[in-house]
């Protein structure tokens, strides 16, 4: 199985550099990994160090904590969007998600996604927070809001990707969106067990190792 298809190269950190961006695209670019994901302030620099590529360009929305309002939230992105952007990884209101408020969680993604209807949405969930039951409730209200994939994580959280929880969420899911399992996937087998659990994208700092078929760091 060849991994570097799946990947989100991903360099979310505060203390990226601009350096540190360009060495991302250059790595993403070299290994054909599907997109990177990078904090909306490195957009116009990503889509200088991608262009003639096939590598998209992906960015976060209300991140790391979802706690903005969802017009703040549909700004960003569509902003994002005008930029250079091909995909946009939302943070739902996880507040809302605990209290069982699901008609403001799907508001929340569906104002994102009116924003930016011809690119892609993912929805983060943050799994690490949430029980069972309001993890069903986040994905099925992702889904009802318009999201194209549903995601397990930040990786500012206190958990990452399981594959329970991958396996939840295709079950919720049933075919009508996408899962990207982000965080904590450290081995080749970690993501390939990943995909295998029903992920078709995986949220990683550590592609360049994966596909080398080494361990990836302790970070993202």
């Amino acid at each position: 199985m060849k991994l570097a298809p799946y990947i989100d190269h991903t360099l979310l950190k505060a203390t990226a550099t601009r350096a540190e961006i360009e060495q991302l695209c250059a790595e993403a670019r070299e290994h054909g990994f599907y997109a990177v994901c990078l904090n909306p302030v490195y957009i116009p620099l990503a889509v200088q160090a991608l262009a003639g590529s096939d590598v998209k360009i992906a960015t976060v929305c209300g991140f790391p904590l979802g706690a903005v309002g969802s017009e703040q939230k549909a700004v960003e992105a569509r902003l994002s969007a005008e930029a250079g952007a091909d995909e946009v990884d939302m943070v739902i209101h996880i507040g809302a998600a605990l209290a069982g408020d699901w008609d403001t969680v799907q508001a929340d993604v569906r104002a994102v996604r009116k924003a930016i209807p011809d690119r892609v949405l993912k929805v983060i969930i943050e799994t690490c927070y949430l029980n069972d039951e309001q993890k069903r409730g986040a994905t099925e209200a992702a889904v009802q809001g318009g999201a194209d994939f549903v995601k397990t994580s930040t990786g500012f959280g206190t958990g990452g990707a399981t594959l329970d929880d991958v396996r939840l969420m295709r079950e919720v899911i049933a075919g009508r969106a996408q899962i990207k399992a982000a965080g904590g996937v450290r081995t080749p087998d970690d993501a390939r067990a990943m995909i295998e659990a029903g992920a078709t994208r995986l949220g990683t700092s550590g592609g360049v190792a994966l596909v080398a078929g080494d361990r990836t760091g302790e970070g993202y």
